[in-house]
């Protein structure tokens, strides 16, 4: 008689789920996870101005299908943001979603518990327009949070 595995079993059904996901154009969660990693590791290596930079090019490679990165400071003033350069400089920290979740107040307060995190809210998704729920995975470094998300 055969034992089921239930660690082999979950990491099947993940996959078909990363599958289903991947094959309708958005962003996995682990390529969330690989951007905001290398996302950081690209501001440690070149500094913030040019980390910064980086990652608010429309051109950039912190960008990929619905995925972009996100830097905000632990006071909610947006340092990068891969789809809307004019949020740059603003301080967001009162911003809600549709719901009226105050995410970026809760976004830094994760930022200052917690060395990394996902956080969930509703945001309008770049490629299609529309409001969805969004997870956001996020790393603290130094006095920021970068943050990169999936659309579900």
């Amino acid at each position: 008689m055969r034992r089921f595995n239930a660690g082999w079993g979950a990491a099947l059904v993940g996959a078909l789920i990363t599958s289903a996901h991947a094959a309708d154009g958005g962003a996995t969660p682990e390529q969330a996870v690989a951007m905001v990693k290398k996302g950081v590791a690209y501001i440690k290596a070149n500094g913030k101005q040019k980390g910064y930079a980086e990652i608010t090019s429309k051109t950039g490679q912190f960008r990929y299908e619905d995925l972009y990165l996100v830097v905000y400071g632990l006071d909610g003033v947006v340092h990068a943001h891969g789809a809307n350069e004019k949020m740059v400089g603003r301080n967001l920290i009162e911003l809600k979603d549709v719901d009226g979740k105050a995410f970026v107040k809760e976004r830094v307060e994760m930022g200052k518990s917690k060395p990394s995190f996902w956080q969930d809210y509703k945001f309008t998704n770049p490629e299609n327009k529309k409001v969805e729920p969004k997870s956001m995975y996020c790393e603290r470094l130094e006095e920021t949070v970068v943050c990169g998300g999936i659309y579900k």
